[in-house]
């Protein structure tokens, strides 16, 4: 299992963790950010595609900032991906 930490651009959160196994996503975490909300998205997200969670929330947008916390953590994974191809 590989770990991953990214650091958010443009929302509120300041980090997210995950890990990736077998193309599943893990362990999904947000310090800091909309808590029950950040929460929530690791909870639905457990053991779920990591390539399908790209698709689902790659550009999302929070609040007219281009960008939200799950949008970023689309970015992260689709790089975490990346850099295992």
């Amino acid at each position: 299992m590989a770990t991953y930490k990214y650091t958010p651009h443009g929302v509120c959160s300041r980090q997210i963790s995950f890990d990736i196994e077998d193309g599943k996503l893990h362990g999904v975490s947000f310090e800091g950010g909309c808590n029950g909300n950040l929460k929530a998205i690791g909870k639905l997200l457990e053991g779920q595609s990591a390539e399908e969670a790209v698709r689902i929330l790659k550009g999302n947008d929070c609040n007219g900032r281009g960008t939200s916390c799950a949008d970023q953590l689309a970015k992260a994974v689709e790089k975490a991906l990346a850099e295992n191809a």
